[in-house]
């Protein structure tokens, strides 16, 4: 007969009497960078057009190298490919190249003008539906600030192409005034920077000095890696998204306390919990707050309510924020926590999204640093798309629109390919402003990816994935499809050092 005593990792035993050591969660070295904030006095009144301009010009001479090298002295048919400036000089006939960016002609794709031309001045909520036509009446065009020309061929159909993504193609034009394409090239990963390229490694961390070069390590893990016991050198960083706090559902608040006794480590046995005080910083990736908690009430129903400059008070739920803010009050004294917003949040819906104010999160506050400060305070609320330096690794995140808007395009479901496209083109967002609402900027497009990070997250997914790709010059990048909490009670642990991947399942059984 067994007893509890002789379980393995059972918590109900006696006091072994033994004085035990205090367990201490290791420093989280960490460096935000502030790419994506917008200032104060930002203003909408210009046009977006400017964006794709910037975009062009930013991006096009990566990729006409590129294509440059690959196509030059090229003779296919004894006709030698030849390079054209703009759109408007190519010839029919004539085998040439040219970059460009990529507009999808889609019918099913909202049009802003139809809305205006009905006097819908209101904006419409985002569908949620493909813009993908099955009965292939989608048309793909490249264009330049000279114009514009539609492409067709076999070549199309086997990559990738949203809106706003910089290309170049070969081809030659057929008599219906399109190009025929042979061969595309995109930019490819930009450079990317060294380790501790902005912070300094903690004293007691044994990681790499600055400046030196440390690749990742390429398994055969490339499309999943479930729960196992893989153990790096480092600390961990966790990463969830769509924690979905609801005042109505409560479907998934079990494991909402499961999760934060996990974290808090105070469940399981000594050694999972010295395993636990390995993960150093808890990053949010978007959708913290339930989406029924926003939805206006039916049509049908009676509004008593009387309205106060266009404000009903009675429609508005505290709630959801107030257990969102006593999740991180909880975790706050033992972990630093970095918060990006989501579609769901309340932050503004263009992007980029702004941080969520600290004000609201009256116990988690006096843990954010000092408005204006140039401090990083122990509870970060940050930009989405957001990008910092964890333990010397350039990190670059989402809460998950830039994926699933370029969803919406293309006849797949392969969200890890979409985020390898992305960088790729060297875009975190290229469908912004198309169908992605985005601030008009106008003298630099935050978008473009200037430099190549190391690990690429993108929270909100419908399920967990990850690989690795690899760039022409030996860029190597961790890609993570972060799954939404509230529909799969899954959360993901980065190893510092190797940047290796784990899923955790938190169910209450």
């Amino acid at each position: 007969m067994s007893v509890l005593d002789g379980i393995p990792g059972s918590l109900l035993r006696k006091p072994s009497g033994k004085s035990e050591d205090e367990l201490e969660r290791i420093p989280s070295n960490y460096k935000p960078l502030h790419s994506f904030r917008l200032d104060k006095d930002k203003s909408y009144q210009q046009q977006f057009a400017d964006m794709y301009f910037l975009r062009l010009t930013k991006i096009k001479p990566a990729v006409e190298e590129l294509a440059s090298t690959t196509w030059e002295g090229a003779v296919i048919g004894d006709e030698p490919v030849k390079r054209v400036e703009r759109v408007l000089d190519i010839r029919q006939g004539e085998l040439c190249w040219v970059a460009g960016t990529v507009y999808m002609d889609m019918p099913l794709k909202p049009n802003i003008l139809e809305d205006v031309s009905k006097d819908r001045w209101l904006s419409a909520p985002i569908s949620e539906k493909k813009y993908f036509s099955e009965e292939d009446q989608d048309a793909v065009t490249l264009e330049d600030e000279s114009g514009r020309i539609r492409l067709v061929g076999d070549v199309l159909r086997s990559v990738i192409l949203v809106t706003g993504c910089i290309i170049a193609v070969m081809g030659t034009e057929n008599v219906n005034g399109e190009l025929e394409v042979i061969d595309l090239k995109f930019p490819d990963l930009p450079p990317q920077p060294d380790r501790w390229a902005v912070s300094k490694p903690l004293a007691t961390n044994s990681s790499g000095a600055k400046g030196t070069k440390t690749k990742l390590k390429i398994k055969d893990e490339d499309t999943e890696m479930t729960d196992s016991n893989s153990k790096g050198s480092g600390g961990k960083i966790a990463i969830v998204s769509g924690l979905e706090f609801s005042g109505s559902d409560a479907s998934h608040a079990i494991e909402l306390g499961l999760l934060l006794e996990y974290l808090l480590g105070e469940s399981l046995d000594p050694a999972a919990q010295q395993e636990l005080s390995q993960i150093s910083r808890l990053i949010i990736a978007g959708n913290s707050i339930s989406l029924e908690e926003r939805r206006a009430p039916d049509e049908g129903t009676e509004k008593k309510a009387h309205k106060k400059y266009g404000y009903d008070s009675s429609s508005y739920n505290a709630l959801p924020s107030q257990l969102l803010d006593e999740f991180l009050y909880s975790l706050l004294p033992t972990m630093p926590v970095t918060l990006l917003p989501g579609a769901q949040d309340p932050a503004n819906a263009s992007y980029p999204q702004q941080p969520i104010h600290p004000a609201m999160f009256p116990n988690s506050r006096p843990y954010a640093a000092a408005p204006a400060s140039s401090e990083v305070g122990w509870f970060d609320t940050v930009t989405n798309p957001w990008e910092g330096e964890i333990e010397g690794w350039r990190f670059l995140g989402t809460g998950g629109q830039n994926v699933d808007d370029i969803f919406k395009y293309v006849n797949s479901d392969d969200r890890l390919s979409m985020m390898e496209a992305m960088c790729r083109w060297r875009c975190s967002a290229p469908t912004a402003p198309d169908t992605l609402w985005s601030y008009p900027f106008q003298e630099d497009d935050p978008f473009v990816m200037q430099t190549c990070p190391h690990l690429y997250f993108v929270g909100c997914q419908p399920e967990f994935g990850t690989k690795v790709i690899e760039g022409p010059d030996g860029q190597t990048v961790r890609l993570i499809a972060v799954p939404s909490f509230s529909a799969t009670q899954e959360i993901v642990l980065v190893d510092t050092e190797t940047l290796d991947v784990t899923k955790v399942k938190i169910a209450a059984v």
